[in-house]
Order: C-alpha cells, then structure tokens, then sequence
C-alpha cells in the first residue's frame, strides 16, 4: 500500500488566466483537460499540477491556501532571472541557514511558490 504521487489541485476564478500564467511563465504543458471543461492538468518535468475553477459546493468564493507550492531545481538562479520581472514576488533570492537557496513568486491567484536548491549544489560546481 504505497503512495505514487502527491499533485496539488488549486482552483481559481479565472481558469483560464491561470492555465497560461503556468503555461506561459513557467512553461508547464497542459497535458488534460481545458478551461472550458472546468480543470486542467498541467506537467513541466515530471512535476504535475492541476488547476479547477472554484468549488460551488464548498462555498468557494476565491482562492485560498494556507501553504506555498515549494519547487526544487537544479538552477534556482536561473528561474530568478527569468522570474523576477514576470511575477510578483514574496521575497528575492537569498541564501538560508537551513542550506538551501531560494526565492519566492505568488502566482496570477495569490498562491506562494517558492523556487528552490540546496546551497551544497553550489559548491560541487
């Protein structure tokens, strides 16, 4: 009895503003499903992602999580270049005590994502 995967649904007003935030900004690739159908499931290196409208029957008024969507990457500068200017961001790059570097965005809805990669790849290189 093992778990294969954890993918994130996040829902939204605007579908599809979100689908081409992701699409666009991020180069997810959206593998099912439209804005049209209500959800879509989106894919950009082995990381999946779906994305509904809000949820009527839970009252849903607008987008809401408590959490951040924490990405790791083998080139968090990277990302920050290409980032930086194309999204909102929480917090700039930095480096943490805690051995990772990292910056944060929040998306066209408000949710955090955090971008980043242990300060020890730095070193190796």
């Amino acid at each position: 009895m093992n778990l294969r995967a954890l993918t994130p649904m996040l829902r939204t007003p605007d579908l599809a503003a979100t689908v081409a935030f992701y699409t666009q900004v991020l180069d997810f690739q959206l593998s099912a499903g439209d804005a049209a159908g209500g959800w879509a499931a989106l894919e950009r290196d082995g990381v999946e992602l779906m994305l509904s409208r809000l949820n009527a029957h839970e009252g849903d008024l607008a987008p809401a999580f408590t959490g951040s969507l924490y990405l790791r990457t083998d080139d968090v500068d990277g990302w920050w270049r290409r980032l930086r200017e194309r999204a909102r961001v929480c917090y700039p790059i930095e480096d943490f005590g805690y051995g990772m570097r990292e910056f944060a965005i929040y998306d066209n809805n408000g949710y955090l994502l955090q971008f980043g990669q242990p300060i020890a790849a730095f070193d190796e290189a």
